[in-house]
């Protein structure tokens, strides 16, 4: 929509909105990072980067993820343990394996797993 400045007589644009991405997983999805040796399920995804400054800032500028595509936030394990990730698309890919992942939350957010996938409950549904 233009807007009109009375007081010049001319119209202002608005500001150019940020590209569309489109995410490449869904909620329930099983997922792998590209470089480090983590797999988890996205329980939700950001458009674009949402976290915190000082959380983009403390990766390492030559492996830092370009902001302006989808982030996922996944129930994570790795050899040692189970947590919380948020990563950018750039370096997930579809995890293989069709295993589940062993996290304690999962049962609270998911009722079911098909190989590479989980089903969200209803409950958390919108």
């Amino acid at each position: 929509m233009n807007h009109p400045d009375i007081s010049t007589g001319t119209l202002t644009l608005p500001a150019a909105m940020p590209p569309v991405s489109h995410a490449r997983f869904a909620i329930g999805d099983v997922v792998k990072h590209r470089m480090f040796a983590f797999r988890g399920v996205i329980f939700d995804i950001d458009p674009v980067f949402a976290n915190s400054e000082e959380w983009y800032e403390a990766i390492p500028e030559d492996i830092r993820p370009q902001r302006d595509q989808p982030f996922y936030h996944l129930l994570a394990e790795n050899a040692d343990s189970s947590y919380v990730a948020y990563v950018s698309q750039q370096n997930l890919v579809a995890d293989p394996s069709d295993e589940p992942v062993d996290h304690p939350a999962i049962s609270g957010l998911f009722d079911g797993f098909a190989p590479g996938r989980y089903n969200l409950r209803r409950e958390h549904r919108h």
